[in-house]
């Protein structure tokens, strides 16, 4: 058999011709860094998404909600930051942080959803 060398610590190893890794640490720590954040940017934004998405869950307990800017706001909601959008055929426009979405109905009101496709 021919030495391989392994791609995350450089180790010689003995093994198949497609193997990668010398260890299962060295593949699992090779797929966390390929995984991980970059950079403080790319962490700070990723944080701001998972936490106004975790407000958006706790608010909406049952899959439709009202809720007041005020009471998103208060929470540390942040309305830059969001995943996607959705405008239905009436114009109206969804803006969502990952499966959980809110849409404006008057300027202090809130309605709350689930996007089901993401969730099934």
């Amino acid at each position: 058999m021919e030495k391989r060398t392994c791609i995350e610590c450089g180790d010689k190893f003995d093994g198949r011709r497609d193997k990668k890794y010398c260890c299962d640490q060295c593949r699992t720590s090779y797929f966390n860094k390929q995984n991980s954040d970059q950079n403080k940017f790319m962490r700070n934004i990723n944080n701001i998404l998972r936490k106004n998405r975790r407000i958006l869950e706790t608010m909406n307990p049952t899959g439709k909600a009202t809720v007041t800017k005020t009471d998103l706001l208060d929470e540390g909601f942040k309305f830059s930051y969001f995943t996607n959008e959705y405008k239905t055929k009436t114009g109206k426009t969804y803006r969502f942080c990952y499966e959980h979405g809110y849409l404006q109905l008057e300027s202090n009101l809130f309605a709350l959803v689930i996007r089901k496709e993401y969730v099934e």
